[in-house]
């Protein structure tokens, strides 16, 4: 795994806490949950992949 892939899933995280106060702030909170949601659901693009990897890999190191 690619130290990059940390800090790009850790800017996401930060984008929509930020995001998410000040929406919420203003009075928005529908669209602060969404906000939210969209980051989660990108994030978890991202890490699809590297589970996919990690039980491609278990399962050749246990032969299953």
């Amino acid at each position: 795994m690619d130290i990059q892939v940390v800090f790009r899933i850790a800017a996401v995280g930060i984008l929509v806490a930020v995001l998410n106060q000040v929406l919420q702030r203003a009075g928005r909170e529908e669209q602060a949950m969404m906000t939210t949601l969209a980051g989660l659901v990108l994030v978890l693009f991202w890490v699809i992949q590297y589970i996919s990897e990690l039980f491609t890999t278990v399962q050749s190191v246990f032969k299953l």
